[in-house]
């Protein structure tokens, strides 16, 4: 699932989710509820 791979691959490349979240441009708390599957947008 998508959750599963985006948090798999942060860990991989030993990120933060505040550090991706400035990279793809959304905030920590959108990434986070990506990584959680609570927001599929």
């Amino acid at each position: 699932m998508f959750k599963d791979n985006l948090m798999m691959l942060r860990k991989m490349r030993g990120m933060t989710q505040e550090e991706l979240a400035e990279k793809i441009d959304v905030s920590r708390q959108t990434l986070s509820k990506y990584e959680t599957g609570v927001s599929h947008s």
